[in-house]
């Protein structure tokens, strides 16, 4: 294996534990699950409120892991007699499997000395801004990004984890949805440039209000690197509350944003359902470029991402030019055009999460759709979850983005987003069912060939399978 990133001497060192093999074999990377793992990878095994990874260590010891981290206690319940003495020597035993997996993102994390290291949190646009950043730092070097939405306590440590040593870049993204979260993880990812993309009121049923959320986010600047930078929106009304606690921690701000007292400053932006182009200052450097993802948000956050890339020392303008090949990611804004003998069909994937400033941004990036492509935008919206006792009164709120972006017709399932549905006119109200399940007949008995139809809803309340039903029904029609 060329380059591995630990071998097994490095894994028994970093988290304290024992193993019987040789400390030279090399161990690819690591996954938490053993359906996931790739030939020569550790698997470790997490003890979950729902699942014990321990009961599939030999389902990955089976499928060639280079090594299982396993708690001291574990035993296989039947292992096979004769790979039982080889099992042994990949078994690295460990007083704690979380323990170790935190181990071994902190010594992965101080391994890549000579990467610049960016964390990204934000109400709405972490994944996005994050994956903008991997394609956009390419040009210049290296570039280790968290895989898919891996922001949380799990999530972080594995990706430092599998960070090479050898890295030029490595991107992060931060969740949370509770207060202390995110100092954790900061202090494991130990970033030199923190971006906030923006707060907004998500994760309600677990704050008193918005602002704690701010304050919530501002704990990423816990875990700055000294002589660190934090990237804020200008334009969100908490900037002041998150710039002093940035400062309270030795950032130095750098604000983006349409304001003009920004110093990453958006001066022109012409939008497109496909894309966008923007004329923006990145803090002296006037550069015009394309986004190939739509959305005014978009284009925002690819003010923090060249910030970012500017701060770092990269391509700034080869940076900017990468932006053109950026895309919406799976179900948040996938596009499919299906083609019908009758008109083609438009299916947005919006399924993966949904919070007020998402939904506004997603429905104002559908009203952009031109009529002579596409003759009706059709909604289909799903529960926004975690939003406390202000819920039913926010999905309600929706009224005046619906009908701003011009929407036709809108479906609706959930016991909050009846509250939106009641708030439209008649004309408007395509179905509601308490249920996706109950929904989805009335749907495909009413979308037709020429439509546009989003779908959007938080991942709890089970949207993406309307997304799937309504593929299945055009592409079958085609």
């Amino acid at each position: 294996m060329a380059n591995p990133v630990w071998t097994l001497g490095e894994v028994i060192g970093a988290t304290g534990g024992r193993c019987e093999g040789d400390p030279a074999a090399p161990i690819s990377g690591f996954t938490i699950d053993s359906r996931a793992l790739e030939t020569g990878e550790g698997f470790i095994a997490i003890r979950g409120p729902n699942r014990d990874g321990h009961d599939f260590v030999q389902k990955a010891l089976d499928a060639d892991a280079g090594c299982a981290i396993v708690e001291e206690t574990y035993s296989a319940k039947a292992p096979r007699e004769a790979a039982s003495d080889l099992d042994e020597m990949r078994l690295v035993r460990v007083q704690d499997t979380f323990d170790g997996l935190n181990s071994l993102g902190r010594e992965g994390r101080d391994r890549a000395e000579h990467a610049v290291i960016i964390g990204v949190t934000g109400s709405v646009g972490k994944t996005g801004t994050k994956e903008a950043l991997r394609v956009a730092l390419s040009p210049s070097g290296s570039v280790h990004a968290s895989v898919k939405s891996f922001n949380n306590h799990w999530g972080v440590p594995l990706t430092l984890a599998n960070m090479p040593r050898d890295i030029d870049y490595g991107v992060f993204e931060v969740g949370m949805n509770h207060a202390g979260e995110i100092s954790t993880l900061t202090r494991l990812v130990r970033p030199h440039i923190a971006i906030i993309t923006t707060v907004a009121p998500v994760h309600l049923g677990f704050f008193a209000s918005v602002e704690e959320i701010a304050d919530a986010k501002s704990e990423i600047f816990e875990g700055l690197e000294p002589g660190g930078a934090a990237v804020l929106n200008r334009d969100n009304p908490y900037f002041e509350r998150l710039a002093a606690a940035a400062r309270a921690q030795g950032a130095e701000i750098v604000s983006f944003g349409e304001d003009e007292r920004s110093k990453v400053r958006l001066m022109n932006c012409d939008l497109s359902p496909n894309g966008s182009t923007a004329t923006a200052d990145i803090l002296g450097d006037m550069l015009t470029y394309t986004v190939g993802a739509p959305g005014r948000h978009v284009v925002q956050n690819t003010l923090a991402v060249l910030a970012a890339v500017k701060l770092a020392g990269a391509d700034l303008k080869a940076a900017a030019e990468a932006l053109g090949a950026i895309k919406a990611p799976s179900g948040r804004g996938e596009r499919f055009v299906i083609a019908t003998e009758r008109g083609p069909i438009c299916v947005v994937d919006e399924s993966y999460n949904a919070n007020p400033a998402s939904m506004r941004a997603a429905l104002q990036t559908l009203g952009l759709t031109p009529r002579e492509e596409f003759k009706r935008r059709i909604v289909v919206l799903g529960d926004m979850l975690e939003l406390g006792e202000e819920s039913s009164k926010l999905h309600r709120e929706l009224a005046e983005a619906v009908d701003a972006a011009g929407i036709d017709v809108v479906f609706a399932s959930g016991t909050d987003m009846a509250s939106l549905f009641e708030a439209l006119p008649s004309e408007c109200r395509g179905g509601y069912a308490e249920t996706p399940e109950e929904l989805s007949p009335v749907l495909l008995s009413s979308v037709q060939p020429g439509d546009i139809v989003m779908v959007k809803g938080s991942l709890g309340s089970r949207m993406a399978p309307l997304v799937d039903g309504l593929k299945r029904e055009f592409e079958n029609r085609s």
